[in-house]
């Protein structure tokens, strides 16, 4: 790795998605021949205490408590944006305009209009930009999207799509960020929607140009979080108002002239992350389910489908890993990202799916939420 040229990333949220981007960043070199060698150089994060925790936890070198303050070193050429959304367009906008290239996660943005400042934020900037849709880099998901690319599908003329979870089925679940428009931006629709949105577009080369639907929020009132660990104790009922919604369940028109149907809900109990979509062309079938994820099955002129084990080394991303037969998991996909990004940035290319994806799919979130707010009325998906 001494020859290769070292690029320092400063990354900001150090929760959840901070701990699966850490490990993408820690193992990304071990596996893949990359052109340019990352540096865990810096983790951003309000508190102090707790950031230092993490980054010696999770193998991050110096901490900042101002995102400000870690775009402006001259060892970041790299910020990793794994906050929450309300705070994704200041800091892209920011690094970019520092010249430092930005990977941030989704949905892009809370609005479109800040995606479309991020978009225009990208397109004057000469760093390079990324949106991080992570099923994008599930080897049968790519894999997925060569069949149909290579025409074993024919014409598209169905897409199914769904994203079941459950993890707030419990009326007892407190009032966390995600629950809460003014730093989610959206519920069900933009958290895990927004991910099979963009696996439809990506699979079938098509984009979503109008829906109609349906959104509910089944609990309006939880506990809030701050306080919940206390009120058994106290017998407090302190509660807040819910106000994303639970589930979005829309149809569709995509621009090949595909109908297409979507759900995204987390209240399907017993659903863990059963992200699926179906796709039925003219000459073939595939589906897919994240819950079996190294799985494909592909069904060729009304056969029957056929179950593709997808560990070969001629699969994407699979030849640097393990054995045939020997599965992937959830956190492979956002090494296969970071490489991906990592590559880009090397050869100068643009990478995949860029911010301008982002805001395509963030227009359609727009629409979903004004179709549902309207009755349910088709709405066309904006495009300017």
């Amino acid at each position: 790795m001494s020859d290769r040229t070292t690029v320092g990333v400063g990354m900001v949220g150090y929760a959840f998605m901070g701990r699966v981007h850490s490990q993408a960043w820690r193992s990304v070199g071990a596996f893949f021949d990359l052109p340019l060698s990352p540096r865990m150089a810096v983790l951003g994060g309000r508190s102090k205490e707790r950031t230092a925790a993490a980054a010696a936890q999770l193998g991050w070198a110096d901490v900042e408590t101002d995102w400000r303050e870690l775009v402006a070193r001259d060892d970041v050429q790299i910020v990793d944006i794994c906050t929450p959304g309300d705070s994704h367009a200041e800091i892209a906008i920011a690094a970019l305009a520092a010249g430092k290239h930005v990977i941030c996660e989704k949905p892009l943005a809370n609005t479109v209009e800040e995606a479309v400042a991020m978009v225009a934020a990208a397109r004057d900037s000469s760093a390079r930009s990324m949106v991080a849709f992570n099923y994008r880099r599930v080897p049968a998901v790519a894999l997925a999207q060569r069949f149909v690319a290579e025409g074993r599908l024919g014409e598209i003329r169905h897409v199914r799509a769904a994203y079941l979870q459950d993890w707030i089925v419990d009326p007892e679940f407190p009032l966390v960020w995600r629950l809460r428009r003014e730093k989610a931006g959206a519920g069900a629709l933009g958290d895990i929607g927004s991910h099979i949105v963009d696996a439809a577009e990506f699979i079938t080369g098509q984009h979503v140009v109008g829906v109609s639907a349906l959104t509910e929020t089944f609990i309006k009132e939880r506990p809030l979080a701050e306080e919940s660990a206390g009120l058994a104790a106290s017998g407090s009922s302190a509660m807040g108002t819910v106000t994303v919604d639970d589930a979005a369940l829309f149809i569709g028109r995509m621009s090949g002239g595909a109908m297409a149907s979507f759900e995204a809900t987390r209240f399907a109990t017993g659903r863990k992350n059963a992200m699926r979509i179906e796709i039925n062309g003219s000459l073939g079938s595939l589906a897919f389910d994240f819950e079996s994820m190294n799985e494909l099955w592909f069904s060729a002129g009304g056969g029957g489908f056929e179950r593709i084990l997808v560990t070969e080394p001629d699969h994407p991303y699979v030849g640097a890993w393990w054995p045939p037969g020997h599965g992937l998991g959830y956190e492979h996909t956002f090494t296969h990202e970071i490489k991906d990004f990592l590559e880009a940035i090397a050869t100068g290319a643009d990478p995949s799916p860029s911010f301008a994806d982002g805001l395509r799919v963030q227009r359609v979130l727009a629409a979903v939420e004004q179709s549902a707010a309207d009755g349910s009325r088709y709405t066309i998906v904006e495009d300017r």
